[in-house]
């Protein structure tokens, strides 16, 4: 795949498509993100809108020790890395979902993750996680329960939409996952035994 600008027919007619998961065996973690945005459908790379602080705060926080460009997606199986979304569907924003989607997405993403079964998943959007997940209270972070036996993690949307967090502290909080994932390995790859949501 190479790295292309999308003309604008081409991010429009992006609409509806779906982008591919990226998932392998033995991952440390899943990244779900929210669903596609046109642009990255268009060019067929998850997080590929420019501004898009995903991939900078992957290196940032030391999951990958270059930056990776989203043309090299499959590249992050190597750092024991997967991606998804929540919903497949593109659209202009995510705002453009109903919460029925976003919670069928829910009961997908528990369905991928009892297969593929990493470590972790870490769901990107605070707002997409309290919709799914039926957590209208839900914080940033470890959460207490679990999805499909695994942890349960979520992170800000990195979206250069999201004007609440700043590259530096998209970095913070990647990184307090990094840090869990490598404490958890130390601990034989125990995962929380429990049958999850």
């Amino acid at each position: 795949m190479t790295k292309r600008k999308p003309s604008l027919d081409e991010i429009q007619a992006a609409r509806g498509r779906f982008l591919p998961d990226i998932l392998g065996p033995d991952l440390d973690v899943v990244f779900c993100g929210i669903n596609p945005g046109l642009y990255s459908a268009a060019v067929g790379c998850h997080f590929a809108r420019p501004g898009n602080r995903f991939w900078k705060a992957l290196h940032d926080s030391g999951f990958t020790d270059e930056l990776l460009d989203p043309s090299e997606q499959q590249r992050l199986l190597e750092y024991g890395c997967g991606l998804t979304n929540l919903v497949p569907r593109a659209t202009a924003v995510a705002s453009e979902l109903t919460r029925d989607e976003l919670r069928r997405g829910r009961d997908d993403l528990s369905k991928k993750i009892g297969e593929a079964q990493p470590r972790c998943v870490a769901v990107l959007g605070i707002g997409a996680f309290r919709t799914a997940f039926r957590q209208h209270k839900g914080a940033l972070g470890l959460q207490e329960e679990t999805l499909a036996g695994v942890h349960l993690w979520v992170l800000p949307n990195p979206s250069g939409l999201n004007a609440h967090y700043q590259p530096p502290e998209f970095a913070r909080l990647f990184k307090k996952l990094r840090v869990a994932i490598r404490q958890w390995r130390k601990q034989g790859n125990e995962r929380i035994q429990s049958k999850g949501l």
